[in-house]
């Protein structure tokens, strides 16, 4: 299994940062980032291949590159999203398609999150694979927030999995939070690659997790697993960005 980043996004709403940096490169502690923080978690839990998609300002996290390895004691991968600016992550995901039959532990590059996550991840990977029943795709998910209307939600059934994710229904409806953090796991990759690309196919401007429900709505099983109570946010704007450098300064 290798981690994969996706950090292509220009995150317009936290300029001036993202004049001259993609959201991922946004300092939340000091000069830590978000992909510093993610890249110190999957080194923790043992993944030293690591793949980044990059598309905004891609110049600086080349540049860096070397430096990031050398830090986390991980071989990075940079995968171009040419379409970047134009098209929303259900394209950057699968810009990533080559990959995923090595199996993925996935992770948005705008969320600030403590490695308790993915060790939570690959804990409940393992234990469902040793009971036979590992899902093609396992979604980390906050069932413990309160809910509003900007938030990833899903509905989630104990027999059949997810039933239904986005950020369109009504909170109280919903099980929980998806949280951007994802195993992906080669069974599911190629279903999970033909469902992104006809999410984007039908429109450029729509998520990665429309894959996801379009692999459901093809009968495809994707599983959740609840991870507690944690101190986590995706950074979308300036007071998510304060947010986050309260948090990140605790792990």
């Amino acid at each position: 299994m290798i981690g994969l980043v996706l950090a292509a996004g220009a995150g317009r709403r936290l300029r001036p940062y993202t004049d001259t940096l993609p959201k991922a490169l946004v300092p939340v502690d000091g000069e830590t980032t978000v992909l510093d923080l993610t890249l110190g978690n999957f080194a923790e839990v043992g993944l030293r291949d690591v793949a980044v998609v990059v598309g905004y300002r891609k110049e600086a996290v080349y540049d860096r590159k070397a430096a990031l390895e050398k830090k986390y004691g991980v071989t990075l991968t940079l995968v171009d999203n040419d379409k970047a600016e134009e098209w929303n992550n259900a394209y950057s995901l699968w810009c990533a398609r080559d990959l995923f039959a090595e199996g993925l532990l996935l992770a948005n590059g705008d969320t600030v999150h403590p490695v308790s996550v993915e060790k939570t991840m690959l804990e409940a990977d393992q234990r469902l694979a040793a009971e036979g029943s590992r899902p093609g795709i396992l979604l980390a998910l906050d069932t413990v927030k309160h809910l509003a209307d900007e938030e990833m939600k899903v509905i989630a059934d104990a027999e059949k999995g997810v039933q239904r994710i986005t950020k369109l229904m009504e909170p109280a409806q919903a099980t929980g939070e998806y949280i951007g953090i994802t195993v992906i796991n080669p069974s599911a990759a190629g279903h999970l690659a033909s469902a992104l690309q006809a999410t984007f196919e039908r429109d450029p401007q729509l998520y990665y997790e429309d894959g996801y429900q379009e692999m459901v709505d093809r009968g495809l099983r994707i599983d959740v697993q609840p991870i507690g109570e944690v101190s986590w946010v995706e950074i979308d704007n300036h007071d998510d960005l304060a947010k986050a450098r309260e948090i990140a300064c605790r792990y």
